[in-house]
């Protein structure tokens, strides 16, 4: 792995395919100048301010870091990459955590809107209560693997997670599995049923008011497996779909090759969205449990 000033890189202590990626407190001392220049507001608002901050970023690294993010995101053996401050200071606080999250996804394309929440990006809670409409927000329900973007129009090639701020929280790890990793994806892929065209909806949350339709398997430009799945939002319409989704479900859930890891406050979990899928393991029930999280997707830079 190459080097770059200002930058620790190591492999990620559970898998070979997950590369960390911390920042010295060199760098983030040098981003709190260009940091201020722009509120959230402007960043919302205005578009080109969040390249500002991605140029800022990648300046300080003579355009090394996004040269590695890309080699990283678009690579097949690896896909993914969590980044994120070295050390957590006072300087590091929520709002400099959404303009780092900023930057670095406009280093690797464009961000899809969030319908959710109107922007380019969403910041929920996870709490004691819930009384959403979808397993997200559920403390103590486990989220099963899945891929985003299953129910939208919008091309979704990777997406970033950011743990802002936690408390009182014990589980609630991240479960994440590669499709090469998974014991059952060529059984699964090669059953016909998985390239039918499967229609996919969302609740009302999602602000989306259309449906899609798309199969749960397709093939990249070199013939391997690609997903895009979400158990909650297929809508089955025969008995051999709905079976299938059953097969499916159970042989994610029961690999025995998910990585489950505790992302560190301040940092984000970046991976392609077509071959990496993602989930989180139930909290312990508490009362005071609080967890905040960034979500932005999006597509790649065509050039």
């Amino acid at each position: 792995m190459q080097k770059i000033t200002g930058i620790d890189i190591q492999e990620h202590d559970h898998s070979n395919r997950i590369v960390k990626i911390s920042l010295e407190n060199d760098i983030i001392d040098k981003l709190i100048f260009p940091f201020n220049k722009f509120d959230l507001t402007a960043l919302e608002l205005k578009p080109f301010t969040r390249f500002t901050l991605a140029k800022s970023l990648d300046d300080l690294t003579n355009n090394k870091l996004s040269d590695l993010m890309n080699s990283i995101i678009r690579d097949r053996s690896t896909g993914c990459f969590i980044i994120g401050p070295k050390n957590i200071t006072t300087k590091i606080n929520d709002t400099f955590l959404v303009k780092l999250s900023t930057a670095i996804a406009h280093l690797i394309g464009v961000p899809n809107h969030d319908a959710m929440t109107g922007k380019y990006y969403a910041r929920f809670h996870v709490k004691h209560e819930d009384t959403s409409d979808s397993y997200l927000r559920k403390a103590y329900r486990n989220m099963d693997l899945h891929t985003d973007g299953t129910y939208v129009k919008d091309v979704t090639d990777w997406l970033i997670m950011t743990k802002i701020d936690e408390q009182n929280v014990e589980g609630g790890e991240t479960a994440m599995l590669h499709l090469d990793d998974w014991e059952h994806c060529f059984d699964l892929y090669n059953d016909p049923i998985g390239k039918q065209k499967f229609v996919w909806g969302s609740p009302k949350s999602k602000n989306i008011d259309y449906k899609v339709e798309h199969p749960v398997f397709s093939s990249d430009g070199e013939g391997r497996p690609t997903i895009s799945y979400i158990d909650q939002f297929p809508e089955p319409q025969n008995m051999e779909q709905g079976n299938f989704l059953q097969r499916l479900s159970d042989g994610l859930e029961e690999s025995k090759n998910k990585i489950i890891t505790k992302l560190p406050v301040g940092y984000s979990v970046i991976a392609n969205n077509y071959f990496w899928l993602h989930g989180r393991k139930p909290f312990k029930e508490n009362k005071e449990l609080s967890r905040e999280l960034l979500r932005i997707r999006g597509s790649f830079f065509v050039n």
